[in-house]
């Protein structure tokens, strides 16, 4: 998931409660931006592989002959980037 993980630890002193622990804690984590990093990569998706790549490449180069064919053919109207009519 993370490549570098950072661990945030904190140990329990003498008499210090459990609530003083856990805000410990807290502040260490969000010291570290353990939280943000990991919120800012939680819905990205994995690298493609280089087979799917390939295939996708193909699937373009494909598509763009069609389209080089048909309007070559008078099928299809030119477009540019931008504005497709």
């Amino acid at each position: 998931m993370l490549s570098t993980m950072i661990n945030a630890e904190v140990v329990k002193t003498g008499n210090e409660n459990n609530l003083n622990l856990i805000r410990r804690f807290t502040k260490k984590v969000q010291g570290a931006g353990i939280l943000p990093r990991v919120r800012s990569i939680r819905y990205s998706s994995r690298k493609m592989s280089e087979y799917v790549k390939k295939k996708k490449t193909l699937k373009v180069l494909r598509r763009r002959e069609e389209v080089a064919e048909l309007i070559k053919m008078g099928k299809m109207s030119e477009y540019t980037k931008g504005s497709r009519k």
